[in-house]
Parts: structure tokens; sequence; C-alpha cells
């Protein structure tokens, strides 16, 4: 793996794998965006925060990446905010608090708004912060070893720049009782209320994972992407004549693309389309 904003073909290289963060891309367009900071248990801290940052920023810039994996090593995905940052923050005035809480809420949404398809790998206990992290991606796999927590009431805060995400993945019913109670709920009960996708035991995580990929590259690259920007913008929207008309606008665009053509005349001539080809011409020796 590379480290920041260093990034290799192949998906085995190895770089600095002692950085807080990694970062690779893989032949096939895959780039994992890793947590490495175990011994905290991947808590993450202004410094990790700007990486973050940065790093989600190139990716969406990048048009030879197409998924975007956020794992983490050790035994937590992440505990949220660290301790000696905590500490540090509990000494700032209002304005360096509110400009600290600025740089956070920048990199969530720098995360929630990627053109490409965001997967979370959650293999273990995912406190505060890391529930905004898992709320920002599209798709969210968890082992049944995970836990998560919205913990800021018991250090009497709140969970304030993360809410705009957790309540769109767990609505407001939910987020009502766990930003208040900070009780530490289950995957599978994670996955009841949306927050996770799906449910996996431990040591097929990984394997699944993978599964979703390998699904994800037999579609349309660009589709995937406005497919994406599809559902972001059209939610919690008014089905009126304006909505009516931009999503009419969208079709006909995509339909008369080169991409749009390519699936279409693909599937009539009972043929792989080319994106299919490409992607497993990558993955040969």
């Amino acid at each position: 793996m590379t480290t920041l904003c260093e990034t290799q073909t192949n998906e085995t290289a190895q770089g600095d794998v002692t950085s807080p963060v990694l970062f690779s891309v893989s032949d096939t367009g895959v780039a994992t965006v890793t947590l490495n900071t175990p011994e905290k248990h991947n808590a993450f801290d202004d410094y990790i925060i700007a990486t973050l940052t940065r790093i989600f920023t190139e990716i969406s810039k990048r048009t030879d990446i197409h998924v975007m994996v956020l794992a983490s090593t050790g035994k937590s995905f992440s505990a949220g905010a660290d301790l000696g940052w905590m500490k540090r923050m509990a000494s700032y005035t209002y304005d360096e608090n509110y400009k600290d809480a600025q740089a956070l809420a920048l990199m969530l949404k720098a995360l929630n708004s990627l053109p490409q398809t965001t997967i979370a790998q959650i293999q273990g206990a995912a406190f505060g912060g890391a529930v905004g992290l898992t709320s920002c991606c599209d798709i969210v796999f968890a082992s049944n070893k995970a836990s998560f927590c919205l913990s800021e009431v018991k250090l009497g805060l709140i969970p304030a720049t993360i809410a705009p995400y957790v309540v769109n993945a767990i609505g407001e019913k939910a987020s009502r009782r766990y930003f208040q109670t900070a009780e530490r709920f289950s995957a599978d009960k994670a996955m009841s209320l949306g927050l996770v996708s799906e449910v996996f035991d431990p040591e097929h995580l990984t394997e699944e994972v993978s599964k979703v990929i390998s699904t994800l590259m037999n579609n349309g690259p660009d589709a995937i992407k406005q497919a994406k920007a599809l559902a972001l913008d059209v939610s919690n929207q008014e089905i009126d004549d304006e909505l009516i008309n931009e999503t009419s606008k969208r079709i006909a665009t995509i339909r008369v693309s080169t991409e749009g053509q390519e699936g279409l005349t693909a599937f009539f001539e009972k043929r792989t389309p080319v994106w299919v080809t490409k992607s497993a011409n990558k993955e040969q020796p």
C-alpha cells in the first residue's frame, strides 16, 4: 500500500505501512483507504481528518478510480475522536472549536459527495465520528462482531457534524433515540436501521466486499456515477413538474450517450459490453 496521495497501480505494492492512513489503487480502479492506527483503535485527530480530506478530494478527480473501499486495520473500525485531540479541544476557544468542527464537516462532505461508489468495510467497533464515516458510504458491509455507538452525550457533547448523514441513514426517529441514549447496538441492529447494508461472518467480510466490487464492475462506469448522483439529488424532493422534467432529461441524455448506446446495443446483440471486457483485461496477469 502507498501513503497519502501516492498511488500505485499494483494493489499489493508496499509502502510506508506505519502511516496513519494508507491509500492504494488497484489495476482495476479500486481505491482502498485504510485507517491504520490500531493501537489507538483507529481513532482520528485533526491530522488524520486533513489527510482523509486530501485523499477523498484526489479520488474525486481521478477518472481511473471507479470504487473506493474504506477500511481499517486491527480489531476496531474506529473509536471516533482521538483522546489526545479531544484533550486539546477542551482548551480551545469557541472560534478554534468552530474551525476544528468545520474541518471534520468538510471531510464528511467530501466522502459523502464522492462520485465513485464507496464501500465501508466494518470489522469491529465504530463509535462517534466513525458512525458518520459509515453513514457517508453508499454500501456498508459489516462483520457480525461489529458494533456501533453514538457516544457523544456521554461526554456532554452532541454528534453535530455527523448528524445530517446519520439522520439520512437511520431516520429521525432512530436518531432521536440513539443520539440521546448513547446505547451500543449490534451490526444486525444497524442493518435493521439502514446504517449497514449486509452483515457477514468475519472470515467472509473481505470476500463479500470483493464480490460486490465484481458486481459493480459489470455495470456502466458513467451510469454508476450518474445513478449515485440521481439518488442524492432526488432524495426528499417533491415530485413536481420540475423534478419530472429533470429526471426525464437525465434518462434521455444517457440513452443517447456513447455508454448508453453501447449498453443497449450489447444487450440486443447478446454480447458483453465493452466496459466489462476492459475490466476483465485489466485483471489478467
